[in-house]
């Protein structure tokens, strides 16, 4: 019988076997862990403990924070404030960064995370998750501070997400595969499920928010419209599906193919989503998996955020459907 490759064996087996690991990152990682599987108890009992709907404060991104987000945001704070590897963190859910309560010029990570994405959702039972970021401090000799998040996508050491829903599901990756879990309730620990996961270089699906049209680009009304079209150079049909949730509908498109688009629009050109700890961590999985990621001009791992909470269009996808995006683009300029 193969032993159960649980999350905190097979990070300690894969990643510190790369030499010179001295397992910070492992801890960071099992620590990630474990918060998520505290917001899914969280998420799955708030209807229960009252915490639907919203609270009196506005985040920095200018929208009514939820209960729920403010919970998690906790969590996440409290449990990786004291792993004692991180000097600094950062939050959608807080205007600036956060020191750790370790002095911070011992720590070598930072870490960005966006603790309950599509919170939204919750009452209507919509899948949601968390997404992370970890960078290591530009300057190891230095306290941590803003400056060690505004590093490009090619910097990052380790991203993931969760998607909470009719399963509890944990992906990472460190640059070397990406590899999923799933929660095992009797045994309460995350069990690998996909090893060195891999994206279909094309896939059946496009999601997108149609609701939006009119605020496209012709470009992307043109792109649309010829995947829906069996005539179109993929020579495939593409059908629409869209939750309305980021980790669900790009989880999703990861594991069975497509494109997902949340792009600029004519009243938000930069988008909406988060650079920092949105759009990057799903462009750097996609790519470890083989799929890829544009802001609609650059990868989005090539860009380097100005501040941490700038915003970002985003189109990940299949090696092929990302490349027929940007020929469609191309030829509407």
């Amino acid at each position: 019988m193969i032993p159960t490759q649980t999350l905190p064996r097979f990070i300690r087996h894969k990643e510190q076997a790369i030499q010179g690991a001295t397992g910070e990152l492992s801890d960071l990682l099992t620590a990630i862990g474990l918060g998520i599987k505290m917001i899914s108890r969280l998420v799955a009992t708030a209807g229960l403990k009252g915490l639907h709907g919203y609270t009196d404060r506005i985040n920095v991104q200018g929208e009514q924070a939820h209960k729920l987000d403010d919970e998690a945001d906790a969590i996440l704070v409290e449990i990786l404030g004291s792993s004692g590897h991180f000097g600094s963190l950062v939050s959608e859910e807080r205007d600036g960064a956060i020191e750790t309560s370790k002095e911070s010029r011992e720590a070598k990570y930072v870490v960005a995370f966006d603790p309950l994405d599509g919170s939204s959702n919750i009452g209507s039972n919509i899948p949601v998750g968390t997404i992370f970021t970890i960078f290591r401090k530009k300057d190891s000799s230095e306290k941590a501070d803003t400056e060690d998040f505004l590093q490009s996508g090619r910097d990052i050491v380790a991203a993931g997400y969760s998607v909470y829903g009719s399963k509890l599901s944990f992906v990472y990756s460190c640059g070397n595969g990406v590899h999923g879990f799933t929660l095992d309730p009797s045994i309460g620990e995350f069990v690998l499920t996909e090893e060195d996961m891999k994206m279909p270089q094309q896939g059946g699906i496009y999601s997108v928010n149609e609701g939006y049209w009119d605020k496209f680009s012709p470009g992307l009304r043109d792109f649309i419209n010829q995947i829906r079209s069996p005539k179109s150079a993929l020579k495939k049909e593409y059908t629409s599906r869209y939750v309305g949730s980021l980790v669900a509908d790009f989880d999703r498109n990861l594991r069975k193919g497509g494109i997902f688009l949340h792009p600029a629009t004519s009243d938000r050109p930069r988008g909406k989503l988060r650079l920092l700890y949105e759009c990057m961590p799903l462009a750097y999985i996609i790519e470890n998996a083989g799929g890829q990621a544009t802001d609609g001009e650059q990868n989005i791992l090539d860009i380097v955020p100005q501040s941490i909470h700038e915003r970002c269009p985003f189109i990940a996808g299949g090696a092929r459907e990302i490349g027929f995006f940007k020929e469609v683009l191309s030829r509407n300029q």
